[in-house]
């Protein structure tokens, strides 16, 4: 009963917590508000939110996310360099990755840091979901794209969250 009320619970704490924020009051009336929101909005998006695979190493995850936020401001030069030089020193082109990740969440996640990080971005996966099409601004090498994507994104999202592989 109690899932059927609240499918996600820290969504629901978050929802009043933000609207309580926004609202800047503690006023029982936007309490009582803020929290029939945070009861109805994830009842009604409850068929659209997919299920989040257990995190087997959250040392992992922080590290991975590290990694990601770094790599985004490293790109951001790479491109401004890019960008700013001469366009003949501009590759773009598209690239298709394979990948082994089977789970659409963790799938969602390396597409999203792929697009993320500058210069780079998803723009298809397969409908098998054993490929994933990236344009790059600069793919001088798609090889060492394809195992940079691999090695620096997929691998640990594999190590990081329990999921199935093919």
């Amino acid at each position: 009963m109690m899932a059927r009320l609240l499918p996600h619970p820290a969504l629901s704490v978050v929802l009043l917590l933000l609207w309580l924020l926004l609202n800047n009051t503690l006023n029982p009336g936007h309490i009582l508000l803020g929290g029939a929101l945070g009861v109805i909005i994830p009842a009604c998006m409850r068929n659209f939110v997919m299920p989040v695979p257990k995190v087997r190493q959250r040392i992992g995850l922080m590290r991975f996310i590290a990694r990601v936020l770094v790599d985004i401001v490293v790109a951001n030069f790479h491109v401004a360099k890019l960008v700013l030089g001469p366009t003949r020193r501009l590759s773009p082109a598209f690239v298709e990755i394979p990948v082994s990740i089977t789970d659409d969440f963790v799938l969602t996640v390396l597409t999203s840091v792929v697009s993320l990080t500058p210069g780079t971005v998803s723009a298809d996966v397969s409908d098998d979901r054993r490929r994933i099409l990236v344009h790059t601004l600069d793919a001088a090498d798609p090889d060492a794209l394809v195992a940079e994507i691999k090695n620096r994104y997929e691998a640990p999202l594999l190590e990081i969250f329990e999921c199935s592989t093919t």
